[in-house]
């Protein structure tokens, strides 16, 4: 079962890989150009495309397999997830697969002064003209929403932390409702904090089978060496993080209204929680509190 299948062509992929039937469900109208898409590469034997909500579709038979590309930004923004763990419920058969099968959302503190100067500084002077009244505007909007771009690994100034980690086999819907964590970070060096950036990544494996299994709680030292040890196996690993290569995801980054300087070692610590919107759940609110030797800071995201 291919969940959320779009134009369809996960579906495609796995009907040339073998698979005896898919059955491509699909909730949006692109639904009609999936069926003419596997018409056109003469899979209409092989390959069953379902107009609903995977919640509401009726399915003749359960599956040994269950593919979606079920990610948004940030892993969580407008994602498939909740849709995800329906089917496994009540389509997946006893040991069947779920691809991707964990998926873990990192954060770091970041610098930018780049991006920073050139929405914010700028208004001090635009082309000789004096128009730093604009510079509490320009703050606000800057971080009044996540903002999704590319930074490079440069930017992240601490080692990353986990904000989650997520077992498709065993997450719960209502799990996803309210995502908390703590965090302590160093600062890897001297350099005003612009903000935070998260970043995800996602694995595919079968049950218990996660080379992360990683926790809000892991060291720095668990996470490299974890990543060191992937990259010397045979698991598949889909990554969006900065010092890798750039992908249609990004980066999101959570701009602070003005920097916070810190110094080499410094202690970075606080908190996030990640909460569905009330008035559309595939939306966010983003909780951030952050502390940095006597500088305070806490702020609120809306992520629509």
């Amino acid at each position: 079962m291919d969940v959320g299948c779009g134009t369809g062509i996960l579906s495609v992929f796995c009907a040339r890989a073998g698979a005896k039937r898919v059955y491509a469900v699909d909730a949006s109208e692109i639904a009609t150009q999936a069926s003419e898409i596997v018409k056109a590469n003469n899979l209409a034997d092989k390959i069953v495309v379902i107009h609903g909500r995977v919640e509401d579709v009726d399915v003749e038979e359960k599956v040994d397999v269950i593919i979606s590309e079920w990610m948004g930004y940030m892993l969580l923004y407008e994602s498939m997830l909740p849709s995800v763990l329906f089917a496994r419920d009540k389509w997946l058969k006893p040991g069947g697969l779920i691809l991707p099968s964990h998926a873990t959302l990192f954060m770091a503190p970041i610098t930018n002064s780049d991006r920073y100067e050139g929405s914010v500084d700028f208004w001090c002077d635009v082309y000789g003209i004096n128009m730093s009244a604009l510079v509490p505007l320009a703050k606000k909007f800057a971080s009044e929403e996540p903002s999704i771009e590319i930074v490079g690994g440069e930017n992240v100034i601490s080692w990353p932390f986990v904000v989650k980690h997520i077992d498709c086999y065993t997450f719960t819907v209502e799990e996803f409702k309210s995502i908390t964590t703590t965090y302590k970070v160093s600062s890897m060096m001297l350099a005003p904090i612009h903000g935070f950036g998260l970043w995800f990544e996602v694995e595919f494996n079968g049950p218990a089978e996660s080379c992360s299994n990683l926790s809000s709680d892991s060291s720095p030292l668990d996470i490299i060496q974890k990543k060191r040890r992937r990259a010397s196996d045979s698991t598949v690993v889909l990554s969006t993080a900065p010092e890798d290569e750039p992908t249609h995801w990004h980066q999101t980054i959570l701009y602070f209204p003005d920097p916070i300087g810190v110094t080499q070692d410094q202690i970075i610590e606080g908190s996030v929680t990640i909460t569905p919107s009330e008035e559309n759940p595939r939306c966010l609110n983003i909780h951030l509190e952050c502390s940095t030797g006597g500088q305070n800071l806490v702020k609120d995201f809306a992520m629509r």
